[in-house]
């Protein structure tokens, strides 16, 4: 039996199949859509993750990640804070899409409060549709532009979180959703091992800043060159060691209980050098007393008393010796807000400190040594002056005395004794020197002492007085009459400079029961109206020691002063 069909009946048949047609093609569309979108989305990640892996060093690794992930996502505000290493605070900033003063404002958060140190506790990714609605949405700077949606996801080097990266307000208004969480942490993922790369490049880099650092410095001290220019080096090196802004080489004075800078490297390292830092008290005390390192953060009290007066921030000080052998510190510091050294830092300039210690103790040992076989080479010249130059003089001397007994000519007789004269003084010259070579090189005795104050009188006076120096001057004066010594001697010769218009100056020390400075000149005398100043303060000085101090004319002209005092005013 067949059944017939109206028009309407047909109609219905033909539109139903074409509606489910139109609803298959659109949904279809959508899901093209969707691949497109998503393959888009995935060739943008390989790319970004291409992107931050094309480069090595550190620094701009970071900028490529944060600028990824915000164009990734469509975020108008990211930043990548990285955590310090006691994982309690962030240390600094890389950021996309806020001026420079709100740089500098993201460098005074108090990084461990807020969503920021809710991370910290807890690093897990986090996304927020009303950022103000949240409990923690505080600590951020002032000024900084609303934000309201917000995402958060760590950084993870291998086990490590090295740091999070923060995104806010998406473009358009809309809402960060978990395809953008996905996107974020799979970029999150490949920075990490970005960073690790870049982090073990430098760190291979600055092993070999060390390795050529430390190989330069221990050849350069057992080189024999001048220690103060090594030191300089060493204060150099640690610089470009640790990436610092400002380095120190103190060495330890123990006969003063300080340290001395005898180096500094960095701007105005000048105003360092010389700087007297006590041991009584501080940081540098401790590192000296210890011999441990001190690692000091940006803002530390401690920071002010190692560089004073130049802006520092953070402050490592590592010891030039271990125990109580410390022979010196050597400090590098930051700029002013600057992250505080790192444990890798702490050891490549402890590991720098170690070899540059022992070469120092090496050319000391060296400097010894050679000083050694100076003194022993100036004592053998000593003992064959004594023992067979002067002894042989002295038998022609008392030769030549038993032979002018016998000479009847009085001018033969004369010219005999004036060489039996010649010969005395020849005998107190090597004497003289006998007693110079005894003092050590690096000494600064009363000989040398009356020599430099000879040496600067000559470039006043125009010529080089004559100087004769018989005795113990370095064993036998005191330090106290020393210094008076010296004193007299140039008040002396000034006033020679001065007034005398002299051609022609002697200066004579000789040490016997007393010490003896007399000075002639050929000058033109002291005039019975002038300034006698500086004769009342000569004369005051022998007063005070119980000596004497007198002037008089020379027969030939000019002036013959006499200082005299006591060698040993105890007896």
């Amino acid at each position: 039996m067949s059944a017939d069909h109206g028009p309407d009946e047909d109609r219905a048949r033909l539109i139903l199949p074409q509606l489910r047609l139109d609803d298959l093609l659109t949904e279809l569309q959508a899901r093209l859509q969707t691949v497109v979108a998503t393959r888009d989305r995935v060739h943008a990640l390989l790319e970004a993750v291409v992107s931050i892996g094309g480069d090595l060093d550190l620094e701009t690794v970071l900028h490529r990640i944060i600028k990824a992930a915000t164009t990734l996502v469509d975020a108008r505000y990211g930043a990548l804070g990285v955590i310090g290493e006691e994982g309690e605070h962030l240390v600094r900033f890389v950021t996309v899409g806020v001026s420079q003063e709100e740089i500098e404002a993201i460098g005074h958060w108090p990084h461990g409060h807020g969503i920021l140190g809710l991370l910290i506790k807890d690093p897990r990714p986090l996304r927020l549709h009303d950022l103000t609605e949240h409990p923690d949405s505080h600590g951020f700077p002032a000024g900084h532009p609303p934000m309201r949606r917000f995402l958060g996801v760590p950084v993870r080097v291998r086990e490590e979180v090295f740091g999070n990266l923060y995104l806010t307000e998406k473009a358009g208004g809309g809402d960060f959703d978990e395809e953008d969480e996905i996107v974020v942490t799979a970029l999150a993922t490949a920075a990490g091992v970005a960073i690790e790369n870049a982090r073990l490049y430098e760190e291979g880099r600055r092993r070999e800043r060390w390795l050529a650092a430390s190989g330069e410095v221990t050849t350069a001290l057992l080189s024999g060159r001048d220690q103060g220019e090594v030191i300089g080096l060493v204060a150099e090196r640690a610089r470009q060691i640790c990436d610092a802004h400002l380095a120190t080489v103190s060495l330890l004075d123990r006969t003063a209980s300080r340290l001395v800078v005898r180096a500094a490297a960095g701007p105005d390292a000048d105003r360092l050098h010389g700087l007297r830092v006590p041991l009584d008290q501080g940081v540098a005390a401790a590192v000296c007393d210890t011999g441990e390192s001190q690692v000091l953060a940006d803002g530390h009290p401690g920071t002010a008393e190692v560089m004073p007066g130049l802006p520092v921030g953070p402050v490592l000080m590592v010891p030039l010796g271990e125990g109580g052998e410390v022979r010196g510190v050597i400090a590098v510091a930051g700029t002013p807000g600057g992250a505080a050294f790192g444990n890798d830092t702490l050891r490549l300039l402890e590991a720098f400190a170690g070899p540059v210690t022992v070469a120092l103790e090496l050319a000391e040992r060296r400097r010894d040594a050679e000083r050694l076989a100076l003194l022993e080479d100036r004592d053998r010249i000593a003992k064959d002056l004594h023992d067979t130059v002067i002894q042989r003089l002295f038998a022609t001397a008392m030769t030549l005395m038993s032979a002018a007994k016998l000479i009847e000519h009085p001018d033969v007789s004369q010219r005999v004794r004036r060489a039996i004269d010649d010969l005395d003084d020849t005998i107190r010259q090597i004497r003289s020197t006998i007693f110079a070579l005894q003092t050590g090189p690096e000494e600064e005795g009363l000989r040398s002492r009356l020599h430099a104050v000879v040496d600067a009188a000559a470039e006043q006076l125009g010529f080089a007085p004559s100087v004769r120096l018989d005795g113990l001057l370095d064993t036998e004066v005191d330090d106290d009459l020393a210094d008076q010594l010296v004193a007299v001697a140039r008040e002396a010769l000034s006033n020679v400079a001065r007034h005398a218009r002299a051609g022609q100056v002697s200066v004579a020390v000789d040490v016997g029961d007393d010490l003896v400075l007399r000075v002639d000149d050929n000058g033109v005398g002291i005039p019975e109206e002038g300034r006698r100043s500086g004769l009342r303060n000569m004369a005051d000085r022998a007063e005070r020691l119980g000596g004497s101090f007198l002037t008089r004319d020379r027969p030939e002209g000019g002036t013959t002063l006499v200082w005299r005092v006591p060698l040993h005013r105890d007896r």
